[in-house]
């Protein structure tokens, strides 16, 4: 078995972007196609916040993953 690792054709720049400024409701979770925990963040105002700060160092590092755990690297 290979060890390929798949890009999302997903913006990091726009996924970081929505984040920052709209994290606490999960947009960005949205946006990756994520709709199940993208309502959670919406109910729970990003996790109390806490999912919020580690959405965005999980972006900048380049480790967040879209719906088909693809991974958001391209900027």
């Amino acid at each position: 078995m290979t060890n390929v690792m798949r890009i999302s054709p997903n913006s990091r720049t726009i996924t970081l972007l929505l984040c920052i400024f709209l994290g606490e409701f999960g947009i960005h979770r949205f946006y990756s196609g994520k709709i199940g925990t993208g309502i959670l963040y919406l109910c729970t105002g990003g996790l109390l916040g806490i999912g919020w700060i580690i959405d965005i160092i999980m972006i900048i590092t380049g480790s967040f993953t879209d719906h088909s755990r693809a991974f958001v690297k391209k900027w």
